[in-house]
């Protein structure tokens, strides 16, 4: 797929003649001119007539060998979504597998989730359904995306990240497992441009100074093969290739090693027509060069997941340059390079080990994982750790092969074989030695689970941090729903309050209804009971649902400050109206009766404190505290000491007093809320209440508020005292 073809309908057509194959001219005329006028008027992000983006995507399918049904969805793959023209119409002009293909490829599109990465797994979940219905949508699919990379630099740079991680993270790996090489590479390389463009750049100039060295050693090479090969085994065919620049990168930057380390950069492809012939050339092959030790693999008696089978050796050339040889059958070579894609392309026979169905099990197995759980996001992980390119192939002791990710633990393979194995392992010997819970297995290695009889023994909550596939994690997180709900209630609680303390987030039953509204019902959880076992089992992951918890929490406490000021605006309102002073009731003057009472706004005297009183002209007497700034210490030297009259509380006061305090303490983030909620919540009338910052990074806040005496006035300074960060609480 190197000649990227695609730009006219005239192209599209010789590359359909070139093919060699059938195809129903007719309907793909007749689509192409329908999407054609659908989208007239409309331009793609570079300017140009958007029916060049469909053009190109049936030409992508066309090289990739799929059938007219596919190529004809690949021209018509936008139409409905965006234009005039309905399924319907789609059904009524071509067939219902058209209609079929379109649609599936149409409910690929966006849907309005509450998160990129929720919308993204429901997108990846809708693949996989389609998928399972009729593969030719993922193919279409890939094809598209294929082209959008193609023409990723008109978008913005944000987006341009935004669409090579999805497509490095799930189109690729799905490409890889279809058996796709082509596509797969393609996607890695565009999208590695992207994500990494310093990187990229450096292995491409590095490759193109080398590449006069490095066509002339293929070149070479493959003539020496075939000089030796040919003459013992008849209709060999020999090609040589480069590594992928995402393969080398993965090697240089993920491994660190340098682009002499890789020994697979160069390879030679050499095709036969029987299984015995590649045997043969194996043998050949190791008598020309000599082998690199551990770098054979044998992927014909032990095909990938993907169906994929070759020989592969490494070697070194007489020159002493390693380079990867890889032996294949025509057919292999077919499965090798298109994947599923050849059983349109070749027409390849479909025997009952190397079926349809059998190719595609992995797509229900990865459905049915997925059913019961309640987070959907886990599907775009399972796709980025399950449909890994690098595998391992481990085997039981009875030789069975069970094939893993890489990074896979002998808890995943124990749960590769059966759920009831994983669930009663105990722990595991590797080569007949007993190793640790969370050893990673490797290829070639025996594994064998030891199992306990004990009823009623299962998996640990620990092994959910150790697991690699989502097979594994899925079966476990199934048997804690099934068999520990009390001990899941419990945990989850457990967790939930810890977090909540983690975050300085008081628990109310304000915040629980609040956290059944928001996270509960979209998880399918009826009661709390049900939200703090899905917790518990791992059902819904903590790390994911807190930020939403942490938004609507702060809201809940902005409004209550906002309720807070609002009832002070309200009551310094009223107090405004009321103008009329407190008469005697509360305090007692001597040498005065029946005169009115008002109480002085510099010190704000309470039941308890020693007070005097000052007659003024005209407004009664004011009374102040003993110890304020305003009372001389010495009477008798005052300039009107006659003005200054012996004063002292009458008996149990029922009256309500305003006074201010002094809050310091740490500056943080909702202080003053918290100061406002406690306030609140002791049902005080807040007057004013206002702070400022300090040069030491401290914070001062003033509370001015009504109490009934010097007693409740100490119970308010104590309960100030407990909130957090606060250092001393005075009054003012």
């Amino acid at each position: 797929m190197a000649v990227r073809h695609g730009q006219t309908y005239e192209e599209l057509l010789e590359l359909i003649q070139g093919s060699g194959r059938e195809f129903d001219m007719e309907m793909i005329g007749k689509a192409y001119h329908l999407a054609d006028g659908a989208h007239q008027g409309q331009k793609r992000l570079s300017g140009e007539p958007y029916i060049i983006h469909p053009l190109a995507v049936a030409c992508i399918l066309v090289e990739l060998g799929m059938d007219s049904e596919s190529v004809v969805g690949g021209l018509l793959h936008d139409v409905v979504e965006d234009t005039d023209y309905t399924l319907e119409d789609i059904r009524k002009l071509f067939n219902p597998q058209v209609a079929n293909l379109i649609d599936g490829v149409t409910k690929l599109g966006k849907i309005p989730y509450s998160s990129r990465e929720e919308q993204q797994a429901e997108n990846i979940r809708k693949m996989l359904i389609a998928m399972s219905e009729d593969i030719r949508v993922i193919i279409i699919k890939l094809a598209d995306r294929l082209h959008n990379m193609r023409t990723l630099e008109f978008k913005p740079p944000q987006k341009q990240r935004d669409t090579a991680l999805e497509s490095m993270e799930v189109y690729a790996p799905i490409a890889h497992r279809l058996g796709i090489r082509a596509v797969k590479e393609e996607l890695e390389d565009l999208s590695l441009q992207y994500l990494d463009p310093v990187a990229y750049h450096e292995i491409e100039d590095a490759l193109a100074m080398q590449s006069k060295d490095r066509a002339a050693f293929i070149e070479r090479t493959k003539k020496e093969i075939k000089q030796r090969v040919s003459t013992i085994i008849p209709n060999v065919y020999l090609e040589g290739r480069v590594k992928s620049i995402n393969g080398i990168y993965r090697k240089m930057f993920i491994q660190g090693k340098n682009l002499d380390e890789i020994y697979d950069v160069y390879a030679v492809r050499v095709i036969v027509d029987t299984v015995t012939d590649c045997y043969n050339v194996l043998g050949l092959i190791h008598d020309m060069f000599r082998p690199i030790p551990n770098r054979f693999k044998d992927y014909i008696s032990t095909p990938k997941p993907n169906m994929y089978q070759s020989l592969h050796t490494t070697v070194l050339s007489a020159d002493g340059i390693p380079f990867e040889v890889q032996i294949r059958t025509w057919e292999m070579h077919y499965t090798a390079e298109y994947g599923i894609a050849a059983h349109w392309k070749y027409k390849l026979g479909m025997t009952r080990s190397n079926s349809m169905d059998e190719r595609l099990a992995w797509i229900r197995q990865m459905l049915e994982n997925q059913k019961d759980n309640e987070d959907a996001t886990d599907i775009v992980r399972a796709i980025k750790s399950d449909l890994a390119p690098e595998e391992v192939f481990v085997f039981t002791p009875k030789g069975q092969v069970i094939s893993l990710p890489a990074g896979s633990t002998v808890i995943d393979f124990a749960y590769a074989i059966h759920s009831a194995v994983g669930n009663r392992m105990v722990g595991a010997k590797v080569d007949k030695r007993i190793v640790p819970i969370d050893y990673k297995v490797k290829t070639g290695e025996i594994v064998e689970i030891l199992t306990t009889k004990e009823v009623g023994h299962g998996p640990s909550r620990d092994w959910l941090k150790i697991v690699k596939t989502s097979e594994a994690r899925n079966k476990i997180r199934q048997w804690f729903k099934k068999e520990r709900r009390e001990e899941n209630i419990v945990e989850g609680r457990s967790e939930l309050e810890r977090e909540f303390r983690r975050n300085n987030i008081e628990l109310t039953d304000e915040i629980l209804q609040n956290l059944m509204d928001t996270v509960g019902k979209r998880n399918s959880c009826a009661t709390l009971d049900d939200l703090y076992a899905a917790i518990g089992y791992g059902g819904i992951q903590l790390w994911k649902i807190m930020p939403r918890i942490r938004e609507e929490y702060n809201k809940a406490r902005r409004a209550a400050a906002q309720e807070a000021a609002a009832q002070h605006a309200h009551l310094m309102q009223k107090q405004a109206q009321q103008t009329k002073a407190k008469t005697a009731g509360g305090v007692l003057v001597e040498g005065v009766d029946n005169c009115l009472i008002k109480f002085s706004k510099c010190c704000n005297p309470l039941p308890g404190d020693e007070i005097i009183g000052f007659i003024t002209r005209g407004f009664g007497v004011s009374i102040h505290k003993r110890n304020c700034s305003n009372v001389p210490a010495r009477i008798e030297d005052a300039p009107e000491p006659e003005r200054w009259v012996r004063a002292h509380w009458a008996g149990e006061v029922k009256e309500d007093f305003q006074t201010t305090l002094e809050i310091v303490a740490e500056d943080r983030s909702g202080l003053l809320a918290d100061v406002t909620q406690q306030l609140f919540a002791m049902r005080l009338s807040i007057h004013s209440l206002n702070s400022r910052e300090l040069k030491d990074g401290s914070a001062v806040i003033y509370a001015t508020f009504t109490v009934n005496g010097l007693d409740h006035l100490k119970t308010v300074m104590e309960r100030l005292k407990g909130i957090a960060n606060v250092r001393s609480v005075e009054r003012a």
